[in-house]
């Protein structure tokens, strides 16, 4: 039989159609760049788009500021609702406590952030302008 041919075993599904069942990614496409990216591995291995997971499968996925570690419990390839997608995987509670802790820490470090009282009128623009001019250029020995 040709590779091109070959049926998955039963128990199989591809990596990218998994994760998009799962929820982790938006769109197929979305998770297949993803995988393709590096931003996805299958026990501690770069892989592709197209690599066949197994039930008990530990993948690492970096999704934006967000790392889940998981293990593969059930092998679905259609979409659900958020609560069944969640039983396709187990997430360790330290990793999930882990990870909502830096989710916190990035909201409160945005928080700290200095925000201006209104948005600049026309004469603050200029002035930023002209402030950004003078930084940007060189000077002038003479």
């Amino acid at each position: 039989m040709s590779r091109g041919n070959s049926v998955p075993e039963a128990g199989e599904v591809r990596i990218d159609k998994w994760l998009w069942a799962a929820r982790f990614f938006r769109t197929r496409s979305l998770a297949a760049a993803a995988v393709g990216g590096g931003h996805v591995q299958v026990n501690g291995v770069r892989v592709k788009p197209s690599r066949m997971l197994r039930v008990g499968d530990r993948l690492r996925v970096r999704r934006g500021d967000e790392d889940f570690e998981i293990e593969i419990l059930v092998l679905s390839g259609q979409r659900a609702s958020a609560p069944v997608a969640a039983t396709l995987y187990h997430e360790d509670e330290k990793d999930r406590l882990r990870r909502e802790q830096a989710r916190e820490a990035r909201r409160a470090a945005g928080s700290m952030a200095p925000h201006p009282p209104r948005r600049p009128d026309k004469r603050d623009r200029r002035k930023i302008i002209d402030f950004l001019k003078k930084e940007t250029l060189p000077e002038r020995h003479e």
